[in-house]
């Protein structure tokens, strides 16, 4: 039985890792896709156009989906692949997004068009761009119950394959109606249809592709020879679940684009557009790296954890999946704060000359990098409760969800208190960030508290070592040395005052060049001294995926 136990366990980490490297390489891939088209963007729309779609449309468009999708998607990861727990009623659940999801891009769509500032209603096209990102919703649900199917079953490459030809067809049809608005007519009145239009093209290739991969869109099956009644379509215990996660999710959906409900209301369009180009760079590295690590964690804890969170492991079972999760968590947090670290030292050094290079000359006078500066300091409280939240989401059980309701609650408060307090200290839209950072903290303490009292709860505290989290000493002393270095050959060459003066010609400048050949080399010096000190969890890692080959 041991055996088995252990092939399976494998399997899953196998399993997981191939979804890791999937979901990475899809996020690299459509994130530097974006990134490029994002610099002709930038320079075809005007602020206040950027700003509606960036900031508002994007609101409007993660409210619907995120409300819709959340909460059954939490639940339906606790399932296997729907051969138990209510086989098809629970995989039916998946449908719940669609059921939810219509009217409530319908109300949504109705009640931001009807309230929308006057400023924001005045932009061209502004009524028929919003009905076309209901309609872009709406396609991006309707794919909802392909995608549960193909998270349960493991098929990672269907959702990789969807996600990235729809990401491809929406910044190009995005850019050619950009740019078609931006040399044949006068009033350029198409900016905002150019994005809704792309989200569109968006939503059809994720749902066609997912319809492809599973022979057309699936029937809802109910219980053989019953009567029709709710139960003999869906599993009631993970329906339940569903909507207790669904409802956390307004609360955590708040927290999450707290930022863009304030901005929406308080700031300038052009602002707004600032904010958001900003947000566009410092997200990146978050969504590249951060992001892709989180749902697997989710994923690989959720089916890790399934037999003991719901009481069916024996002492040996139990003991051998919360060893697994306390390391799988561990050497994912050490992985991700080494990362955050390593931003923090040279990201801090050298932003000022990659702004240069990246962002436009017009944005340079905005907060935007006031912004990015803020940005650097809050990825590793990002990556940090990323890694957490998702065990949380694993491994909690009804009582557990509903309490962290209760604190979610408590954390908004904390987020809205701090983002007044800093605004009135006259910090501007860079409040939004510290408060965000704030915010996040106060979440990982909880996360934190929970994760110990969950591995308490099970007789296993001894199996999550906390100081592991942390790089070794021999890395902070890499990182510290390359700080230092950094820092004086700066005082020295003076390179980023070069950069400013001179633009972006300095870059061919000798002091420019030996100031950036300096931070590559001591980067990779830096990353070298981590490989070697953080062995441990990269030959685990390593094991883990040789024994399944």
């Amino acid at each position: 039985m041991s055996t088995t136990n252990s092939h399976d366990a494998s399997n899953l980490r196998s399993s997981s890792l191939s979804s890791l490297t999937s979901l990475v390489g899809l996020q690299l891939s459509s994130r530097l896709l974006t990134f490029i088209l994002n610099q002709a963007l930038f320079r075809l729309a005007s602020p206040k156009a950027y700003g509606v779609a960036a900031i508002q449309f994007e609101l409007v468009l993660s409210t619907i989906l995120f409300l819709s999708r959340e909460g059954v998607r939490g639940a339906l990861l606790r399932i296997g692949t729907g051969k138990e727990k209510g086989g098809n009623r629970a995989l039916n659940v998946g449908f719940v997004p669609v059921i939810i999801g219509i009217p409530l891009a319908l109300c949504t769509t109705v009640l931001y068009a009807s309230y929308a500032s006057a400023e924001t209603k005045s932009q061209g096209m502004f009524r028929e761009s919003v009905a076309v990102y209901a309609l872009a919703a709406i396609l991006e649900l309707m794919a909802e119950p392909m995608h549960n199917m193909a998270m349960a079953e493991l098929k990672t490459h269907i959702r990789v394959r969807a996600e990235g030809v729809g990401i491809t067809f929406k910044t190009i049809v995005t850019f050619i109606v950009l740019f078609y608005d931006y040399i044949t007519r006068s009033e350029h009145d198409l900016a905002l249809l150019s994005f809704a239009l792309g989200q569109l093209a968006y939503g059809a290739c994720v749902f066609a592709i997912y319809a492809w991969s599973y022979n057309g869109f699936p029937r809802l099956r109910g219980t053989t020879g019953s009567s029709w009644s709710l139960a003999s379509y869906f599993d009631m215990e993970v329906l339940t679940l569903s909507m207790t996660m669904t409802s956390q999710s307004l609360v955590k959906h708040f927290l999450t684009e707290g930022d863009k409900f304030i901005l929406s209301w308080f700031s300038p369009l052009e602002d707004q557009g600032g904010y958001a180009v900003a947000v566009n760079y410092g997200s990146l590295i978050a969504r590249i790296i951060f992001q892709p690590i989180e749902e697997t964690l989710r994923l690989y804890f959720s089916k890790t954890l399934s037999d003991v969170t719901s009481g069916k492991a024996n002492t040996e079972q139990k003991r051998s999946a919360l060893s697994d999760a306390s390391r799988a968590l561990i050497g994912l947090l050490h992985i991700q704060v080494s990362a955050s670290l390593f931003v923090l030292c040279f990201g801090t050094q050298y932003l000022a000359l990659v702004l240069q290079v990246f962002l436009p000359a017009q944005y340079l006078k905005t907060s935007a990098p006031r912004i990015l500066s803020a940005w650097i300091w809050y990825i590793p409280v990002l990556a940090i409760n990323g890694g957490l939240e998702a065990f949380l989401a694993s491994a909690a059980g009804k009582k557990d969800v509903n309490r962290q309701s209760g604190w979610m609650i408590v954390f908004s408060f904390i987020y809205i208190g701090s983002a007044v307090g800093l605004y009135r200290q006259n910090y501007g839209d860079v409040s939004l960030v510290y408060a965000n950072i704030i915010n996040l903290s106060a979440r990982i303490a909880y996360v934190v508290f929970f994760s110990t009292s969950f591995f308490r709860r099970h007789k296993a505290e001894s199996l999550l070592t906390w100081r592991k989290v942390f790089p070794s000493f021999s890395f902070l002393v890499a990182l510290l040395a390359s700080l230092v270095g950094v820092r004086t050959s700066e005082t020295t060459w003076r390179a980023t005052e070069i950069v400013k003066i001179q633009g972006r010609r300095a870059f061919f400048h000798r002091a420019v060049i030996v100031h950036v050949g300096l931070g590559a080399t001591l980067a990779l010096a830096s990353l070298g001294v981590w490989w070697r000190s953080s062995r441990e969890f990269l030959s685990t890692f390593r094991s883990r995926k040789a024994k399944t080959n």
